[in-house]
């Protein structure tokens, strides 16, 4: 470990922000991965911009991390530092119709905040376990909502520190992707517009998603979410289903016997069972179909 690189961290956020070898098992929704090098949460957008300048300007590799409801980190962990951001972009305000949210606000907490002053469009996102900022990268959606038609404008963070506004056009929202996905911009906060409602109907719609999502998906289980996006024209969990893959198991990860488009980890899961389960489907479904499953999930570090 670098001590230039301690140094330099101790130097723009609290001692107590910097960890060293930190589980990332603790820190995704797969309940799996090795650790971080450097784990370091930033409260505000003036030590995000002095750490992301100092990692880029040492060739420091570094990931920003969102609710970890998407990543997939490898048994032997990451060589790098993983950033957290804290405190400033945990914040939510409603101004009329439009809401602004920290890109470290749940997508639940925005959907709440949205229903409790009455208005409507974010009902979808209310049981997606991921955050705002990750959301708005990959365009997440469900239940027939993406949050691309919503989203007015997007504040982001350049390699340098610098600060840009996104408005919806320049984002190039597209099915799970956004222009982010090409480009190392930290999201910082996002706006979106909603539309005035009946907090009573707005709540009913969110109540009736939490059930469908109970009924139909291994909430019971430690998992990424859907694993696979949506090929066009077929739905992957049919597919893996007509593949004959329902409960195949690799270790400790399974795909589940609820819902095939979910891979899951029984508890005993490493990455690499995850990884290789991940594979063995995509390409079961290519040799058997002719159509490649692509992963929605990131994967990152050493596996």
């Amino acid at each position: 470990m670098s001590r230039a690189l301690l140094e330099f961290l101790a130097s723009v956020v609290p001692e107590e922000n910097i960890r060293q070898q930190e589980p990332m098992s603790e820190h995704t929704t797969f309940r799996v991965g090795g650790p971080a090098e450097v784990f370091v949460t930033v409260d505000d957008r003036e030590q995000l911009g002095k750490v992301i300048r100092y990692l880029n300007l040492t060739g420091w590799s570094h990931f920003l991390l969102g609710n970890g409801s998407n990543l997939l980190v490898g048994d032997k962990g990451y060589k790098g530092v993983v950033i957290r951001l804290g405190r400033e972009f945990e914040n939510v305000k409603m101004e009329g119709s439009r809401l602004t949210c920290g890109a470290a606000v749940s997508l639940a907490k925005a959907a709440k905040t949205a229903m409790e002053n009455g208005f409507s469009g974010l009902e979808f996102a209310s049981g997606i376990p991921g955050s705002v900022g990750g959301g708005v990268r990959m365009n997440a959606g469900a239940y027939g909502g993406e949050l691309g038609n919503l989203v007015e404008s997007v504040l982001v963070m350049a390699k340098d520190g610098s600060l840009m506004e996104l408005d919806n056009e320049t984002m190039e929202f597209s099915y799970r992707k956004s222009v982010l996905k090409d480009r190392p911009y930290a999201v910082l906060e996002v706006t979106m517009k909603l539309q005035e409602g009946n907090r009573e109907e707005i709540l009913a719609r969110m109540n009736d998603f939490a059930a469908r999502r109970r009924q139909k998906q291994p909430l019971e289980y430690a998992s990424a979410g859907s694993t696979f996006k949506r090929p066009e024209g077929y739905y992957a969990g049919k597919l893996i289903m007509d593949a004959g893959l329902r409960g195949m198991r690799i270790g400790g990860a399974r795909v589940s016997d609820k819902h095939c488009g979910f891979i899951i980890n029984d508890g005993t899961a490493t990455a690499a069972d995850i990884a290789e389960l991940i594979e063995e489907v995509s390409e079961t479904v290519k040799e058997k179909f002719g159509v490649r499953l692509e992963p929605e999930v990131i994967f990152l570090g050493d596996f």
